[in-house]
């Protein structure tokens, strides 16, 4: 059996996000002060160093912003595969994944519609990815 990817270990701070994934949700963090939406979670807002934050659940809905295409193996990925930048409709960026469509400069666009979909990699942790939006005819 090939190694399998690395599994995040949740901390204090990290832990509603992870539990988020597992029940299929984006869990951001909005800052009560300033407004301000970001990712990755820490304890205080990054643009205004407020504690005063809430959990929001994001739309899932994201479009690329940048990727690179790796082509050597590594435990865990079976070449190529995209990695990427996406910028969340709420505005924070995130690093992830781009599934479900084929690995090439042609296929995956920047600006493309793309929405979050979870995979399972352990009883506790499901990570978010992204896929293209399905465009109706």
């Amino acid at each position: 059996m090939p190694p399998s990817r690395p599994i995040p270990k949740p901390t204090p701070e990290t832990q509603h996000f992870w539990d988020g994934t597992r029940a299929g949700e984006l869990r951001l963090q909005r800052c009560s002060d300033c407004d301000q939406t970001y990712f990755p979670p820490r304890p205080f807002c990054p643009e205004c160093s407020s504690r005063s934050v809430e959990i929001i659940v994001a739309s899932g809905r994201a479009t690329l912003y940048s990727y690179v295409i790796h082509e050597r193996e590594v435990p865990g990925f079976t070449p190529p595969y995209a990695i990427a930048v996406v910028e969340l409709a709420e505005g924070p960026r995130m690093m992830s994944n781009i599934v479900d469509c084929d690995q090439t400069p042609e296929a995956l666009q920047l600006d493309m519609e793309l929405e979050v979909t979870f995979e399972e990699v352990s009883e506790e942790i499901s990570l978010p990815q992204f896929r293209p939006v399905e465009v109706s005819a």
